[in-house]
């Protein structure tokens, strides 16, 4: 189904997307609709999220066919995330695909979001292609994949606890930032200095050597309490207001370069000339030129734009296509699973 117009849906977290891309990589409609309703409690609310969502994915959809200007008896394909991700959202997704699908007699399939996020990039730049070496950091998920083709992963590492994004966005709450706390925190960091509060760097040590159990792992809650009880330290000596820069900056600096030490030793060991990004933590920049900054020269690094490296139902439809040029289809018993396995993965 190279020439197939396809209709994908993203309802994984809070956001609720629709794309529709024709041909292999013509984005011919992509809506976003993002929710401003968790910022009060400094994180997604689920209920909440699945609530809101099925208020507008009918609206969402609509709009990214007005853009197209096609039908929804125009559509060859539909696509849906199927998990990973919040149980009530993800349904909110899927069922609705699978109505529409069954009410047209289409096929769809149900994709696997983190594979999606490998498929960003290589819709603005077609040489984000395997092989490739993958971080996708998001705030459900951190992991480092050595990409050796669409649809054949070698997991290297991936966080012990927290998600990367997760981290950032509770380091955000502790100092008083906004939710989402990635952006937040890169804005915070840009007046402050990172050598003020100079965190350790987890999950690095000197003596590491390829084949140890945590040679690319990586875990940020002890950083997260290492921030924590610094906080605390300066809110007892009332000089904690006037620190949040700096913290922010030493946070994220010992955040960045857990990211780049890992990804950049997965690419002197899978002999790599990309790496690819992805997820919501993709678009801090100070992340993204940390690792260009230690490649070799005629390495590249690939990040998909905001809109793109964000929850999207553009790289949906990417990953999708390729699903289903090789034949692959869901039935009608396709459930949502917040846990769904990513498909390839060795």
């Amino acid at each position: 189904m190279t020439d197939a117009t396809i209709l994908a849906v993203e309802t994984s977290c809070d956001d609720t997307s629709a794309a529709v891309l024709s041909g292999e990589d013509e984005l011919l409609g992509h809506v976003i609709a993002t929710q401003d309703l968790h910022g009060d409690y400094g994180g997604v609310v689920p209920e909440i999220a699945s609530r809101a969502q099925l208020q507008v994915i009918d609206s969402v959809v609509g709009q990214a066919l007005a853009e197209a200007g096609i039908d929804l008896s125009d559509v060859d394909a539909f696509a849906v995330t199927a998990g990973p991700g919040l149980i009530g959202s993800l349904l909110v997704g899927v069922n609705w695909v699978k109505a529409a699908a069954f009410s047209l007699g289409r096929p769809f399939i149900g994709v696997h979001h983190m594979e999606a996020h490998l498929f960003a990039s290589v819709l603005e730049d077609p040489r984000a292609r395997p092989p490739f070496i993958a971080l996708l950091v998001s705030g459900g998920h951190t992991l480092l994949l050595h990409v050796r083709d669409w649809g054949d992963y070698r997991l290297l590492g991936q966080t012990r606890d927290d998600a990367a994004g997760e981290a950032f966005d509770k380091v955000a709450r502790l100092l008083g930032l906004d939710y989402p706390g990635g952006p937040a925190i890169e804005k915070a960091a840009r007046e402050g200095d990172s050598r003020r509060h100079p965190f350790p760097v987890p999950m690095v040590r000197g003596n590491q050597r390829a084949g140890d159990v945590d040679y690319f792992d990586m875990s940020f809650s002890g950083l997260k309490t290492a921030v924590l009880m610094r906080v605390r330290e300066l809110e007892s000596e009332g000089r904690l207001q006037e620190e949040v820069p700096h913290l922010a900056a030493a946070f994220q600096a010992a955040a960045v370069e857990q990211l780049t030490v890992k990804t950049v030793r997965a690419v002197a060991e899978m002999d790599s000339q990309r790496v690819v990004l992805g997820g919501g933590v993709a678009r801090n920049r100070s992340l993204a030129r940390s690792i260009e900054d230690r490649l070799a020269p005629g390495q590249i690094v690939f990040v998909p734009s905001p809109r793109l490296a964000t929850d999207n139902a553009a790289m949906v439809a990417k990953a999708a296509r390729f699903r289903l040029a090789r034949g692959e289809r869901s039935g009608l018993d396709l459930n949502a699973r917040a846990d769904l396995p990513m498909p390839g993965v060795t």
